[in-house]
């Protein structure tokens, strides 16, 4: 087959991501977080032995259980760089929406990136994955482009559930659920940009398809009266959803276009407001 093409606006090529089994992509997380045997334990049920290994202490000085889910945000993060990047640079729907649109549109990369940042901080370790690949149309097509953004910001918010129910200490918990938070607001305010679509662009739009795979009104765009848990209570749930993201294998199952990916590049951000920051695992 054609081999993949790394794409990234203004920057340098990338490899084309490598075909890995479910049970390669854990391995390779986990090698580069130096617990390769825990972090493929995900792939099963939870043992006795397990759940001892996830309370031990890594080389960064946090249970490996903490690392399988920062680990995890880390992938998620820079997979959300990358998409609020294309949108906004390559997306032709993008330059015909509104000031307030574009505006928000660029914040939410930035605070991904902050996101990526913060993790990457707490495990010293980067993501093992830095190629991704989308469904055909993406960034070309506004209604696939919003769906899959929705379809992410879904994932997102499910898995930091995970960490608020699964992180080993009380900040880390606060932690998830702040950031948690503000991946509820980019799914918001994802769908407030369905009505704002061009007619250029098959505008408006009136419906969006989410990670449930239900198309939804998009009027309102809060239609949540609770976050959606997606039911999943194992980070090992969100990895798999997100994996033909990052797989050429489960791309090419899932009807990806896998002719290329596109590369994620880290930047330093820049919040919105300061009242905004981090400040502090605390947050004060």
């Amino acid at each position: 087959m054609t081999k993949p093409k790394a794409t990234e606006l203004g920057d340098a090529d990338a490899s084309p991501q490598t075909a890995v089994s479910r049970r390669t992509f854990f391995k390779q997380a986990s090698i580069a977080t130096g617990s390769a045997l825990a972090l493929g334990g995900l792939l099963g049920l939870a043992s006795a032995q397990e759940a001892e290994q996830n309370h031990a202490s890594t080389s960064a000085g946090i249970t490996v259980g903490d690392q399988k889910i920062l680990i995890a945000a880390e992938i998620a993060e820079a997979l959300a760089v990358t998409t609020y990047t294309h949108i906004v640079n390559q997306a032709p729907f993008f330059e015909r929406l509104p000031h307030d649109d574009q505006g928000y549109l660029r914040a939410a990369r930035q605070e991904e990136m902050s996101h990526y940042l913060l993790e990457e901080s707490v495990t010293n370790q980067p993501s093992p994955f830095t190629t991704f690949f989308y469904p055909h149309k993406m960034f070309e097509d506004a209604q696939t482009t919003l769906n899959v953004l929705v379809t992410l910001e879904d994932a997102f918010i499910a898995a930091y559930l995970v960490g608020v129910r699964r992180f080993s200490t009380a900040d880390f918990k606060v932690t998830a659920a702040r950031i948690m938070g503000i991946e509820s607001d980019h799914r918001t305010l994802a769908r407030v940009l369905a009505g704002d679509v061009s007619t250029m662009d098959g505008g408006p739009i009136e419906r969006i398809t989410g990670i449930q795979g239900v198309a939804e009104r998009a009027d309102p765009p809060n239609n949540n009266g609770y976050e959606r848990t997606l039911c999943w209570t194992q980070i090992a749930q969100a990895v798999q959803a997100l994996l033909p993201f990052v797989d050429l294998q489960a791309a090419q199952a899932a009807g990806f276009d896998t002719t290329k990916s596109f590369a994620f590049r880290p930047f330093t951000p820049l919040l919105p407001s300061k009242l905004g920051d981090f400040v502090s695992f605390t947050g004060c």
